[in-house]
């Protein structure tokens, strides 16, 4: 059960965003992103992918079958990014930027597993969620 929740918020956790909070500000970043992860250490799983949607500075799981984390942050008109993500008793942080189509940083889980993260942008429309 532990491995199944790590799982699903180290999924989570590559999530794009800052804590700036204007709404505007993350618009150049709309659309459906594809995030990798790759643990680095700790207990994890070595290799996680996930779907992510921004629309105007907000992220969230673009698939409700991602795990139910819960996400707080936002992403900055500079693409910082900056998020808190929680799942049961586990919490996560992520950080990195992201540029136009693209973007890298790195990620925690407690004290269980970290690692670093890279996105794509797969389109400039914002998927719903399944």
């Amino acid at each position: 059960m532990l491995k199944s929740s790590v799982a699903a918020l180290v999924l989570c956790a590559a999530l794009p965003a800052s804590l700036q909070p204007a709404a505007a500000e993350g618009r150049s970043f709309n659309g459906t992103w594809s995030v990798q992860l790759v643990t680095e250490s700790g207990m994890c799983d070595s290799r996680y992918t996930v779907s992510l949607a921004i629309a105007d500075g907000d992220v969230r799981v673009a698939s409700t079958g991602e795990g139910g984390a819960t996400v707080s942050g936002r992403i900055g008109s500079d693409g910082n990014v900056g998020l808190t993500v929680r799942h049961g008793s586990a919490s996560g942080a992520a950080s990195g930027r992201l540029q136009a189509n693209s973007g890298s940083g790195t990620w925690t889980v407690s004290a269980l597993c970290s690692g670093r993260w890279t996105a794509q942008r797969r389109t400039a429309r914002v998927a719903q969620a399944d």
